[in-house]
């Protein structure tokens, strides 16, 4: 008797709009803490006290710094690509009068996101990291709380950046779209 191979599981993959339609029936709640990364859908992990503080700090300073300049958004998705729709911690956009009411933002409104890595620095750096610089993303930084740095990247080139720097306690760091704004990296750390 001939044996038969077992079956493959079905992978499923999704698109954005198949995301958008899943919490529009109920599937998936609003505020579900998913990312939808080339096709797969990534639970994530919950924010903890620390990073959720900076990610406050940050959004309080560029709100009061970049008012009519630009819009901040924390915590909210980047439509990277028909399949891929990230959730970055904080987003510098560029101002539009409907503050992306009727379609939210893409590559081409982002002035700089913002990843804070608690837990998750290595998928931020290793899977996000590339599919920012594939999608033009001008500027990113990765906030690496445990390691006490800000890990910056510009200059996107295929799914590298160009240019990379690291900031540390006692450094200040300015938004490449905005060299005015100067913060400190020891209020950005919790220092």
């Amino acid at each position: 008797m001939q044996q038969t191979a077992p079956p493959v599981p079905t992978r499923h993959r999704f698109t954005v709009d198949d995301l958008e339609r899943m919490v529009r029936s109920g599937i998936l709640l609003e505020d579900a803490r998913v990312e939808l990364i080339e096709g797969e859908l990534y639970d994530m992990n919950p924010i903890g006290w620390a990073h959720q503080a900076c990610v406050n700090w940050l959004t309080e300073r560029f709100a009061t710094a970049l008012a009519g300049r630009a819009i901040v958004q924390p915590q909210g998705p980047i439509r990277l690509s028909a399949q891929t729709l990230p959730q970055p911690d904080l987003a510098l956009l560029h101002p539009r009068p409907d503050y992306y009411r009727h379609a939210g933002p893409t590559p081409a409104d982002v002035l700089l996101l913002v990843e804070v890595s608690d837990t998750t620095l290595a998928y931020d750096r290793d899977v996000k990291l590339p599919l920012y610089a594939r999608a033009d993303i001008p500027e990113v930084w990765l906030i690496d709380l445990p390691g006490q740095r800000v890990l910056v990247f510009r200059e996107p080139v295929g799914d590298r950046y160009r240019d990379t720097l690291t900031y540390r306690p006692g450094d200040r760091i300015s938004p490449q779209a905005f060299p005015d704004i100067s913060l400190a990296v020891d209020d950005l750390l919790g220092a």
